[in-house]
């Protein structure tokens, strides 16, 4: 992994992880807080990628 990678992953990926697993579990609900946070965090993802055309549109993969 470069560099830049593990910045990524220290800065962002790690606390997301843990502060998703802290969310599930002070939720009464069974994880869906979570799971609802998850599904946001993934749509908005998914609309940003869009938006900045990271997708090839013949094979959807990125560049």
């Amino acid at each position: 992994m470069s560099f830049p990678a593990l910045v990524f992953w220290a800065i962002f990926v790690i606390p997301l992880i843990v502060f998703l697993i802290w969310v599930m579990k002070q939720d009464k609900r069974k994880g869906k807080t979570g799971l609802i946070i998850l599904a946001i965090l993934v749509i908005g993802v998914i609309i940003y990628m869009y938006s900045k055309h990271m997708f090839d549109s013949e094979t959807l993969m990125t560049r």
